[in-house]
């Protein structure tokens, strides 16, 4: 057996190791406000409930171990002591994951990700309208538990109001698990589906994903591709070249059969399959081969 201790390796790899090992994490998708009204969004998997009375939920942004800086979320909760903590099921679990994105001060994570600002009712910051439960709270404390990089800095979110989609009760009225559908985290790029099992969502690029707000409008708003299908199309940097969706579109009869049809339904639907696959950059060659 490997024994370790945990001062003589480095903290990268000590955090590999405990997210490795402690799982499945559910996932506080926290949604805050700076003070000059500027929402943020982020998911954070150092989480869970520990108090009904009161109703006290703990989340806990770390300081960045590469550089240890903190978090737009930290930084706002302190300054605010607001936040709303949505649940993330698997119909949203793409979009929550490009969320996750380094996108600098001020930008809306919200519209990075496609994602719809719902008005809370006793704090500022907006709910995720795509959330099956969405916690209003008032933090009570924040607790920093070191100055170093990896360093976690506990969030005491007491529940002020939830919102339950009525959609995921059962005949009693009490949360049925299977239609929450819940994700959780794992080690490196896996999560576990609740009812499912185990499945892997690539981490968003060390650049930055381009968004589901820079996806064209038509391909936003097709009647075929879901949520986590613009997730995935947002979590690229640039499109392919025209060259290129013309090298493919050439090399492939199932794609001119389509375009020569003008059936944009059963394009979309071949793109998806492209996703399904993981295979992004073709599933945007296909979207785009009739432009």
């Amino acid at each position: 057996m490997l024994s370790i201790n945990p001062s003589e390796i480095p903290t990268a790899k000590l955090h590999g190791y405990l997210l490795g090992a402690v799982g499945p994490r559910p996932i506080a998708f926290a949604s805050t406000m700076d003070e000059n009204g500027r929402p943020n969004l982020s998911p954070f998997s150092f989480f869970n409930v520990f108090s009904a009375n009161p109703p006290i939920m703990i989340f806990s942004p770390a300081r960045r171990v590469r550089d240890n800086t903190t978090k737009h979320t930290l930084e706002n909760v302190l300054k605010t002591k607001e936040v709303v903590i949505n649940i993330v099921n698997y119909d949203m679990v793409q979009q929550m994951s490009l969320s996750s994105t380094e996108y600098s001060e001020g930008e809306n994570e919200f519209i990075k990700a496609g994602l719809t600002m719902l008005p809370s009712d006793k704090v500022k910051p907006f709910r995720v309208a795509e959330s099956p439960v969405q916690f209003e709270c008032k933090v009570v404390k924040v607790e920093a538990l070191g100055k170093e990089g990896g360093a976690g800095n506990l969030i005491f979110s007491e529940v002020v109001k939830i919102h339950v989609d009525e959609s995921i009760l059962d005949s009693s009225g009490a949360i049925d698990q299977h239609k929450i559908d819940q994700v959780a985290r794992m080690g490196g790029n896996w999560y576990s589906r609740a009812n499912a099992g185990m499945f892997e969502v690539p981490k968003p690029l060390s650049t930055l994903g381009m968004g589901i707000d820079n996806i064209p409008e038509e391909i936003r708003h097709s009647t075929i591709l879901t949520g986590n299908d613009l997730g995935m199309l947002g979590n690229v940097e640039h499109v392919p070249s025209p060259e290129e969706v013309k090298e493919f579109v050439a090399a492939n009869v199932a794609i001119r059969s389509i375009l020569s049809g003008d059936n944009q339904e059963k394009l979309h639907k071949k793109a998806q399959e492209f996703l399904h696959n993981n295979d992004v950059h073709s599933a945007w060659k296909v979207l785009l081969a009739n432009k």
